[in-house]
């Protein structure tokens, strides 16, 4: 059986919630049981994905090795004290490339053979996540705004938002797509997107990165008011 990925992104009553859940959460989770992986990580500013921060929310990224563990961790969360918000979804893997701290999370959620991420009506969740390299911050910064506001003009896309193990050159973003169609409309066919796409290669920017497809399956909670797979 294919392990089970999961995202939760924990909006706090207070910074000081906030800051205890970005020190100590990687040591709280670190030996549950059935946890293959975990990273704890900020947010950037409402939906923007260019670099910035957010105060007051966080995000977890994790893969189980059973639905179970997978669904005691999401029950726990919903319980957490401090939380003003919060939004949990399980995602079952659907291809990709890279790794996130050596660790390949495509491999590891093998693509099951019943997928149906290329289908018109079913939603796709992406990660994207890089360590750019110091030299080629300022220029990632800059590029990063242009493309997200090319990212925002896109049809079909349902939800966004950065994150990131550290305010700045460990950065990623989870979004949700209407379907398969849009999310690769924008990675194809928007100019800006594909030129920064074609330098990010050319001027070796990040030193490691990784581009995982999902297609999400069950969710509970909101995300800024609302649950954006209910909106698909």
């Amino acid at each position: 059986m294919a392990a089970v990925a999961t995202f939760h992104l924990l909006r706090w009553r207070n910074n000081a919630a906030m800051i205890n859940a970005l020190a100590f959460d990687r040591l709280r989770y670190r030996r549950s049981a059935e946890l293959l992986f975990v990273r704890v990580l900020g947010t950037g500013k409402g939906s923007s994905t260019a670099p910035g921060s957010e105060w007051g929310r966080t995000a977890l990224f994790c893969l189980w090795q059973t639905e179970s563990a997978a669904d005691a961790f999401i029950t726990a969360q919903q319980h957490r004290a401090g939380l003003r918000e919060s939004w949990h979804v399980k995602l079952r893997g659907a291809g990709g490339h890279g790794a996130w701290r050596g660790v390949h999370v495509p491999r590891i959620l093998q693509r099951d053979q019943s997928d149906s991420s290329g289908d018109a009506d079913t939603p796709l969740a992406i990660i994207t996540r890089a360590d750019v390299r110091l030299r080629a911050w300022r220029t990632f910064s800059a590029a990063a705004r242009v493309v997200d506001r090319e990212l925002h003009a896109s049809d079909g896309l349902v939800a966004v938002v950065a994150v990131g193990e550290a305010p700045i050159l460990r950065l990623g973003t989870f979004s949700v797509w209407r379907n398969h169609d849009a999310m690769r409309n924008f990675a194809t066919r928007r100019p800006d997107h594909g030129a920064v796409v074609q330098r990010t290669r050319a001027e070796n920017w990040y030193g490691e990165e990784m581009f995982a497809r999902f297609v999400p399956y069950w969710s509970t909670g909101t995300w800024d008011g609302r649950d954006p797979l209910r909106a698909t």
